[in-house]
């Protein structure tokens, strides 16, 4: 996994150009889920450090739930979305919704913990129950691992629940073990640290599958339509989310204050460590065109498991942008 330092030689490449009147700037409305999570990660660093205005944008974030993100941005409500779910985007477009991925974020990572002596290995929670977040496309990912490993996920006895709970059923031992990712692991892991986290061997069994180390897993995505209306804004967005990575990446306790600004001064403490390490963070900024194999090995993926019906329309993997 790439580490937090690969942004600091980025960085002293990257002029950022003065910021334009507002009369000027071009205004793009962004849904994307509210904090605790991955798409809310990068919104809060690029407002205050107004990269959107030094690319020329004006750029509104907009927080919606995780269900009703789906049913706005489906709808064409929103024309671009900042916490795009590769999986989703496909399944959309199989569903008639013309979607393309932009650029990816963040890679795939997920963990399985559990505070019970009788449970050492995945295989243990056969026959037991996960508590898991079970609609999400990061437990369908989950459960393509965890397959890989040799395991039944049909005798999980999933108990399904919104993701702000997890941590709170990992801290109750509500369950043999429970399912999640970042920011949330960071999080349990500060309240809970001696809780045993199972080894799910993603990047063994990604590289097997993919001969890749890249899992592009969440992303901005739009609707093909805008995409074509406004070609010449997508590399100005693009150079705004790049810089608020690099940015991070170079400034983690300063960052940390942005994202976790309702958090404790331990959660800025995790979250800082979680950006120098990068290893379970997975952030990762590239084109969708950049890493278009990458993203077709997670489309097989989703198909191997019945997630995606077929394979989808080319056209989701955005072409039109550089890197």
């Amino acid at each position: 996994m790439r580490k937090a330092a690969f942004a600091l030689s980025l960085l002293s490449t990257t002029v950022l150009a003065s910021p334009l009147s507002a009369q000027e700037l071009a205004k793009i409305s962004i849904v994307v889920f509210g904090a605790p999570s991955l798409g809310a990660f990068l919104p809060p660093v690029i407002k205050a450090q107004k990269l959107d205005e030094k690319n020329g944008l004006s750029i509104k974030f907009e927080e919606r739930t995780p269900d009703a993100y789906t049913a706005q941005f489906n709808s064409g409500e929103f024309q671009v979305g900042g916490s795009a779910a590769l999986l989703t985007v496909g399944l959309a477009d199989l569903r008639g919704v013309k979607v393309t991925y932009l650029f990816n974020l963040f890679d795939y990572w997920g963990a399985v913990v559990s505070s019970r002596p009788d449970i050492k290995s995945l295989r243990d929670v056969e026959g037991k129950d996960l508590a898991a977040a079970k609609g999400t496309t990061n437990y369908v990912m989950f459960d393509w691992f965890a397959r890989q490993l040799g395991v039944d996920t049909s005798k999980f006895s999933v108990i399904n629940t919104a993701t702000p709970g997890l941590v709170g059923y990992a801290l109750a031992d509500r369950a043999a073990a429970v399912q999640l990712w970042e920011p949330a692991y960071t999080t349990l892991q500060t309240k809970k640290p001696g809780i045993r986290t199972l080894d799910l061997k993603i990047q063994e069994s990604w590289k097997k599958m993919s001969g890749s180390t890249n899992i592009p897993y969440l992303g901005v995505a739009a609707h093909v339509a805008w995409a074509e209306e406004n070609r010449d804004l997508i590399p100005k967005l693009y150079a705004t989310y790049r810089q608020a990575a690099e940015w991070v990446a170079a400034n983690p306790d300063e960052a940390a204050k942005l994202i976790s600004s309702k958090g404790t001064e331990n959660d800025r403490k995790a979250i800082a460590e979680l950006i120098r390490a990068n290893d379970r963070l997975g952030m990762n900024v590239r084109t969708a065109a950049e890493v278009s194999k990458e993203i077709k090995a997670v489309y097989e993926a989703g198909k191997s498991i019945s997630f995606l019906p077929s394979e989808p329309a080319p056209s989701t993997i955005y072409q039109g942008l550089t890197k």
